[in-house]
């Protein structure tokens, strides 16, 4: 009896195994390489008989049967994942000289002559998101999103569920370790269906294919996310270990193309790709994807050009939030017609009134759009752009809503007329006598301390992630603290605790969300020196800036020495550095300085320190870069356009502190000419004079040297 059912046993193991290899031969066929060879009625019954055997002899279940891709109970929230190897974004290109330029950078620093060609792998831009797979022995173990590009949120137990994604790896010879990337997206087809079904069941509708994609893959409840018509393309790697001749062609990758060829091999989905011998032909692949975009099954933003050669990758190297040899291509965004209903003012952060336009809502790129930002009065009146224009929307970059022209041929029939905008006298939020500064193109409320808005945005830029990172301190809650007076400034955050009941009583706030709240503002006591800098608010000081004093002028910026306090933290605002003494780093001018010196100098300011202080924020001293030479002495550059990531001011003084000077107009004595967006003559004599011109990106390589 007992030989009897260890027979069956075996029988039962073999033919388990036999089901397992059938099963996951189709699903390569079928997501992987959409060829099957059975009707679903044959998939079905493979899949009811592997059940049945398991179900019978649950000894046979392993992690990676297909059976095991979903039943994991719900989680209440998401873990989080270390990416082996950062996962960088890509820098942006909108044209082709934008593309050019991209390929004389890459030559320039391998030192190939320009009239060389470079080796391109192309591939689709998918609009999706961005997931990291690790298989580890070709099994897979965990599943992440891209996060910040250094952590990211576990979602091991949903990616399971997507069964273009093999649970095991194609191959008797796995490497130790495989970090697979990729982006997971919903088709144009499934997400018409899964919209439909939405709408039957009387739920809101997604607003496009990558909001459905990304709420797929961060559902609590796997069970849901297998109900979604998920898939991915892979693209890259991270960390790779033990690849061994056999799991793939050669045993090692040595290119790009060699990747995406070597995770096909191991049963990943990939993208489709091009090998381009030039940046021109990188362009002409560019010029018809947009021609197909349209036609294909699913949505793409542009293409991915990279440096072929992983070796000249390598020696290219990373900046400090994308790589040196890959670029996003982007194709034109999407423009629509609309109507300029009003125009309305926003107070920022740092005080600046902000005119928005108040639109007929329309659908732009898959998105519902009813605001954009109009910048500053003096783009506004550039512009021209009047209430009750029929305008031209898009979103910039396919991202941001941004009005491109009004339609000038419509304004005389306009009914009611058209009315221009003027910028109002007093603060809409707080009612002080709105300012502009001399030399300056932005209008400001000056109450700092008691402007409802300005209080609101300095707490939501305190907690957001390049500066403390207090998870679920977002927009809509620091709304409500504020008006709940339960927050009054950025130290009242660490007061939380103290009220723990009064935030349980608030309105649509559970305790388990209170809770969360609570821990997170805990875990950001403990924090690196420049993101408390930068947390701070300090105008012209930025996340850059903001490590380059936090390196250079280490906690005495903070009244701290902290080889005299090792207990409490208590400022002595007698050791603050001059402001002679800040001009003296390198990248801070006069302006940073003084911006610097004016918060330090305020009485509320030290006092909002010493309250942080005092609730027990720590960091350790950071370490003083080494000295460099300046890269810009000598120089004269010029400016044109708006620039995405410095004010002109904060850009003039990166300028001045790299040992060069900004001059007004351009002339064959020039150096560079940086343009941003929307330039203006400037760039056309630059182009007639032959004078090297650069965008913002390549602006900051410089001031690296």
């Amino acid at each position: 009896m007992a030989e009897r059912a260890a027979s069956s046993m075996i029988e039962a193991r073999a033919e388990a195994q036999r089901l397992r290899d059938e099963i996951r031969r189709h699903d390569y066929l079928y997501y992987v390489k959409d060829a099957p060879v059975i009707s679903d009625a044959e998939y079905d019954a493979l899949m009811r008989r592997l059940t049945d055997l398991e179900e019978r002899w649950p000894g046979l279940i392993t992690a990676d049967s297909p059976t095991q891709r979903v039943g994991v109970t719900p989680v209440e929230e998401f873990g989080t994942v270390e990416h082996s190897v950062p996962m960088l974004s890509l820098e942006n290109a909108l044209t082709e000289e934008e593309a050019r330029e991209f390929d004389r950078r890459v030559k320039r620093a391998l030192g190939i002559p320009l009239e060389a060609g470079v080796a391109y792998t192309v591939e689709p831009k998918m609009d999706g998101l961005a997931v990291e797979l690790v298989y580890v022995e070709g099994r897979l173990a965990v599943a992440s999103t891209r996060g910040d590009g250094v952590r990211g949120e576990d979602i091991t137990a949903n990616v399971r569920t997507i069964r273009s994604i093999p649970l095991a790896l194609r191959t008797d010879a796995p490497p130790a370790r495989l970090e697979a990337r990729g982006e997971i997206y919903i088709s144009l087809k499934g997400f018409r269906e899964l919209n439909r079904a939405r709408a039957e069941a009387g739920l809101p509708l997604f607003a496009n294919p990558r909001n459905a994609a990304a709420g797929s893959v961060r559902q609590l409840d796997p069970g849901v996310t297998a109900k979604r018509p998920l898939n991915i393309f892979c693209y890259g790697v991270g960390l790779v270990q033990g690849l061994v001749q056999g799991s793939v062609k050669g045993g090692a990758f040595t290119t790009q193309a060699e990747i995406l060829d070597g995770l096909a091999a191991l049963g990943l989905r990939v993208s489709p790709h091009r090998l381009c011998r030039s940046i021109e032909e990188a362009v002409a692949y560019h010029r018809e994807m947009e021609e197909r975009r349209e036609h294909l099954p699913y949505e793409i933003d542009g293409i991915v050009i990279k440096v072929n050669d992983l070796a000249l990758q390598a020696r290219l190297g990373e900046k400090a939030r994308s790589p040196r040899w890959a670029l996003a291509y982007k194709f034109p965004p999407h423009q629509q017609r609309t109507k300029v209903i009003n125009i309305d003012v926003s107070v920022g952060r740092t005080g600046q009134l902000t005119p928005v336009a108040i639109l007929e809502p329309v659908a732009v790129g898959g998105v519902t759009v009813s605001r954009a930002t109009l910048h500053n009065l003096d783009e506004l009146r550039k512009k021209d752009i009047r209430i009750g224009d029929m305008v031209f929307v898009q979103r910039a970059g396919d991202v941001i809503p941004e009005i491109v022209a009004p339609i000038l041929d419509d304004r005389p029939e306009a009914d009611p007329p058209v009315q221009e905008f003027d910028m109002p006298t007093t603060c809409p939020e707080c009612g002080s006598p709105v300012v502009r500064p001399e030399g300056e193109v932005a209008y400001r409320c000056p109450n700092s301390t008691s402007c409802p808005a300005q209080i609101r945005q300095s707490i939501e830029h305190f907690a957001s992630r390049g500066a403390m990172d207090i998870e679920g301190l977002g927009e809509k809650l620091v709304a409500r603290l504020v008006e709940e007076g339960l927050i009054r400034d950025i130290a009242d955050i660490y007061q939380l605790e103290e009220r723990r009941e009064e935030l349980v009583g608030l309105e649509r706030l559970a305790e388990k969300s209170v809770d969360n709240l609570l821990a997170a503002t805990r875990r950001s006591k403990q924090t690196e020196f420049s993101r408390l800098i930068y947390g701070l608010g300090i105008r012209h000081v930025g996340e850059h800036v903001a490590r380059v004093l936090a390196e250079a002028a280490g906690p005495r910026l903070l009244g701290l020495d902290l080889g005299l306090a090792p207990g409490r933290w208590e400022p002595d605002w007698s050791l603050l550095p001059s402001r002679e003494e800040l001009e003296g780093i390198r990248e801070i001018g006069p302006t940073i300085a003084e911006s610097v010196t004016i918060f330090f100098a305020n009485e509320a300011n030290r006092r909002v320190v010493e309250r942080l202080l005092a609730a027990g924020i720590r960091f350790e001293a950071p370490r003083a870069r080494p000295a460099a030479v300046q890269p810009l002495a000598g120089k004269t550059v010029v400016f044109t356009g708006a620039l995405a990531r410095h004010t002109r001011p904060e850009a003039k003084d990166l300028v001045e502190r790299a040992g060069g000077r900004v001059a007004s107009s351009v002339s064959r004595k020039t150096d560079y000419v940086i343009v941003g967006a929307e330039p203006g003559s400037k760039l056309e004599d630059a182009t007639r004079l032959g004078v090297q011109v650069i965008d913002e990106a390549a602006f900051e390589r410089l001031l690296t040297g």
